[in-house]
């Protein structure tokens, strides 16, 4: 066999590997499971002083996901509650989470464009007080869809690994 032949021969041949990763970049995109606050600001209308998700450290697509939100002292309604000992609202952790929750609804393929609201706080309870200086650790998770217009989620927050706040919270999606 000549020269000529041989890699003639071999050119018209391609490595599996290099077949199977080029399919591989093809079908696989990738799925972001973390979120900054620029990124967070894409999805929710909510800005400051409302804003109240500062990153999102895991995002589980349909399913979950985990934010973070940094409690500090120079907060508008640590002013007020209370001087001299500033807690951090319940009613702001709750909606925290459910801005954390607002992160999930918004990225179910058909809800890109909507506008989710409260329609129902269930089985909330406050375990543990929030101050400055915590850091609020929120996981929520999807329970259900229903009609394409309402959602249940299970929320959790915790500060150094205690549960602060948890409870399960609706959502109606208006137009």
């Amino acid at each position: 066999m000549s020269v000529l032949t041989e890699v003639n021969s071999t050119d018209t041949t391609t490595p599996a590997s290099t077949e199977q990763e080029a399919n591989e970049t093809k079908i696989t995109p990738e799925i972001k499971t973390t979120l900054v606050s620029e990124e967070i600001q894409k999805l929710l209308p909510h800005r400051y002083p409302f804003l109240l998700v500062d990153r999102i450290i895991d995002y589980v697509p349909s399913k979950r996901a985990v934010g973070v939100k940094n409690v500090t002292v120079n907060e508008p309604h640590f002013q007020g509650h209370f001087p001299g000992r500033p807690l951090m609202p319940g009613v702001l952790i709750v909606e925290a989470m459910a801005q954390v929750g607002g992160i999930v609804l918004k990225q179910l393929p058909g809800f890109e464009d909507g506008l989710f609201v409260f329609a129902g706080i269930d089985k909330v309870r406050f375990r543990r007080q929030v101050v400055p200086g915590d850091q609020l650790v929120m996981t929520v998770e999807l329970l259900w869809v229903k009609q394409r217009r309402f959602s249940k989620m299970r929320a959790i927050a915790e500060v150094d690994g205690q549960i602060a706040t948890e409870g399960e919270l609706m959502f109606s999606l208006i137009n």
